[in-house]
């Protein structure tokens, strides 16, 4: 996929992008967004339970500038007609260029076209960028846990929003 407006080409991830992902990982990571510690450097990006299937990468200018990952939100057979985000980073020199925006559409073809027809994702409370995002592409909040997550000192909600793929 093409978006032509800003130049940025969606593919699927392959095995040769781990440096670039894991590159992108470490120097987006932020507590904004993230609720596993900072990635060390020199660590994978892919490993057996991160595949590069499960991921979409934005390519502008040659270079890996954002990421989505998009998985079954469980193993169980009565969740096969849901796809989740699990995962979006935009580097920081791209931000504003539609690349979370591209990101995120492409998520949605993906999931639709693995026969999904629902798409789901937990948000922190406190990622107002982010919220705003997938609610002007047609998220919803449908539920929330207060004080779900304990973050750098503070309770965060973990927010979680889905919509139809229909």
């Amino acid at each position: 996929m093409i978006v032509p407006e800003t130049q940025i080409r969606i593919r699927t991830a392959v095995l040769e992008d781990d440096a670039a992902l894991a590159e992108l990982d470490r120097t987006t990571w932020s507590t904004l967004h993230a609720v596993m510690p900072a990635p060390e450097p020199g660590a994978p990006f892919f490993d057996e339970r991160h595949l590069p299937g499960d991921y979409l990468v934005a390519v502008r200018g040659g270079a890996v500038v954002g990421y989505v990952r998009v998985a079954p939100p469980t193993p169980l057979a009565v969740t096969a007609h849901v796809r989740q985000i699990q995962g979006l980073a935009v580097a920081g020199h791209a931000r504003g260029g539609g690349v979370a925006r591209a990101l995120l559409r492409a998520a949605m073809d993906r999931a639709r076209e693995q026969g999904a027809v629902r798409i789901t994702l937990r948000v922190l409370g406190h990622n107002a960028p982010a919220r705003a995002l997938y609610a002007s592409e047609g998220f919803a909040v449908e539920g929330v846990l207060p004080g779900e997550i304990f973050l750098d000192g503070a309770y965060v909600d973990d927010v979680l929003m889905g919509r139809s793929l229909l």
